[in-house]
């Protein structure tokens, strides 16, 4: 188990940051003992977390995303559709960005 400083400082992020995602509902299974430890299946979800963000996915759309995980593979049609649809809005700000350029 880790305390929040110490994820804090392993993924480089904001204690600030950690506690709005718990808030959002994003590490629906961390634990509290007076402060907040996070085990290994919180270390993975922000691995996910980190990486949907890195996309360019809003906290929205990452919550909707580990809650079809939570459901399991039935949701994998909606999860795709998802990669997708963030992935033509990649597409078209890379090809407004070089329009730009031009």
């Amino acid at each position: 188990m880790y305390t929040i400083g110490q994820v804090s400082e392993r993924f480089d992020l904001p204690v600030s940051t950690l506690r709005y995602y718990d808030k959002e509902g994003l590490l629906p299974h961390i634990q509290r003992q007076g402060i907040r430890r996070f085990g290994e299946q919180e270390l993975e979800a922000l691995r996910v977390i980190e990486c949907l963000k890195r996309s360019g996915l809003e906290i929205k759309e990452i919550k909707q995303f580990m809650e079809w995980c939570a459901q399991g593979s039935e949701t994998y049609p909606q999860r795709h559709a998802l990669f997708v649809q963030q992935a033509e809005r990649v597409e078209a700000e890379i090809a407004r960005l070089q329009k730009s350029l031009d």
